[in-house]
């Protein structure tokens, strides 16, 4: 601290740096620390792609699976129940080309619906399935 010997009541000229100088090191401390972390590297082994495989000229349209809230199943807009959604996932499975099925669910539908069709889907080694907005 810095006191002024003299008697007069008027501005003292000093800066007490000290304060700065303690933020200053703490500044310095955070970047020394922080420093060497961008600095290390991660080996991350990611697919690559395959130059021989042409994409499908022909994709099949997508399949609409829709779910409500009661749990009830919609095949492109037709109702149908868990026994026929077995039996549409069985004959997809049997394609070469196979379509995705987009699944759409309502918001206040419990997830166990969706697990279902997941697991059935599984079930048929489907693999190119979706999660679509539900457009509420």
């Amino acid at each position: 601290m810095a006191f002024s010997t003299k008697t007069t009541g008027g501005p003292m000229a000093d800066i007490n740096i000290t304060p700065l100088i303690d933020v200053m090191l703490v500044l310095l401390i955070i970047f020394m620390v922080t420093a060497p972390i961008p600095l290390l590297k991660i080996k991350i082994d990611l697919p690559q792609p395959n130059p021989n495989q042409t994409p499908p000229t022909n994709p099949p349209e997508p399949v609409n699976l829709k779910i409500d809230q009661s749990g009830a199943f919609y095949w492109n807009d037709t109702p149908v129940d868990e026994l026929g959604l077995k039996a549409q996932l069985a004959v997809i499975a049997q394609q070469t080309n196979q379509p995705e099925i987009q699944i759409k669910a309502a918001d206040a539908t419990a997830y166990q619906y969706v697990a279902t069709v997941l697991a059935d889907a599984k079930q048929y080694n489907l693999t190119k399935i979706g999660f679509a907005d539900n457009g509420q």
